[in-house]
């Protein structure tokens, strides 16, 4: 499971970083050129696309990465990864995938409380 749980933040993390650079390039090319939010639509609030653009991914890859060792913080990460992802982007075409991949990752993650080491992470 935490093989599952890192394979699939990374993945959803790389795909919501595509996402992210086109968001925070939309809002900086609305604030340059107004016409372009007058077609294609205004941004509602700026900066929670911009933080949601940066932190996002951050978090999933974070988390991806942590769900090997630390389980818990790592699917965490993973969770707010995806509830963070669904807030500032919406549940669309473009974001179904990240979101739906953090939140198996997240919930594989939180799952492997007992890993193949004797140890317990909680």
């Amino acid at each position: 499971m935490r093989n599952a749980a890192l394979m699939l933040g990374i993945i959803g993390g790389l795909i919501a970083m595509i996402i992210g650079f086109f968001g925070y390039g939309y809002t900086e090319v609305v604030r340059n050129y107004a016409e372009v939010g007058d077609l294609f639509g205004p941004v509602d609030d700026e900066q929670l696309i911009r933080i949601t653009s940066f932190l996002a991914p951050l978090l999933a890859i974070a988390g991806g990465a942590m769900a090997k060792v630390r389980a818990l913080w790592g699917g965490l990460l993973l969770l707010v990864s995806a509830a963070l992802m669904y807030h500032g982007f919406g549940f669309n075409v473009f974001t179904m995938f990240p979101i739906g991949f953090c939140l198996v990752g997240g919930l594989l993650a939180l799952a492997a409380g007992k890993p193949d080491e004797p140890k317990s992470h909680f």
